[in-house]
């Protein structure tokens, strides 16, 4: 299932493939394509993330599988984790998306705190009051938690 599934992205002939599956023996699948909206955060895999979440109703996705044409970048990785999906099979890998102009390796950089971003400074502030809503939230008897 996981090569017809790959090779059915590849078919398509779209960069940004993604399905994700679930149910017994693969079950449904939901493809999703990233193209055609200005949405920078509407990659493949946010977008059949977000399918899945709302054809299942819930946000936990641990039962289910993701299936890329390429490594997912860190913003889709940390998608995938607060899904909570636990496998992945992809084809590309990122140094193969770079090699494509699609390199996240600053990115990478910057999760490692080896790098400064010229782009982005970031400022914190009223971190007490912010930080309290945490505080809030755990005081919720009616909580949904990741």
């Amino acid at each position: 299932m996981t090569l017809f599934t790959i090779k059915r992205n590849l078919e398509s002939r779209m960069l940004g493939n993604s399905h994700v599956r679930f149910g017994v023996g693969g079950g449904v699948q939901l493809p999703a394509l990233h193209h055609g909206t200005n949405d920078p955060t509407a990659h493949a895999e946010i977008v059949a993330i977000r399918r899945a979440s709302a054809k299942l109703g819930r946000f936990d996705l641990s039962d289910c599988t993701l299936y890329s044409t390429c490594e997912p970048c860190p913003m889709c990785l940390s998608a995938i984790h607060r899904a909570g999906i636990r496998t992945l099979y992809f084809g590309a890998d990122r140094h193969d998306a770079a090699g494509g102009g699609f390199d996240d390796e600053f990115i990478y950089q910057l999760m490692e705190g080896t790098a400064d971003s010229p782009l982005l400074r970031p400022v914190i502030v009223d971190r007490e009051e912010c930080a309290d809503l945490f505080n809030e939230w755990n005081a919720k008897s009616d909580r949904t938690m990741y």
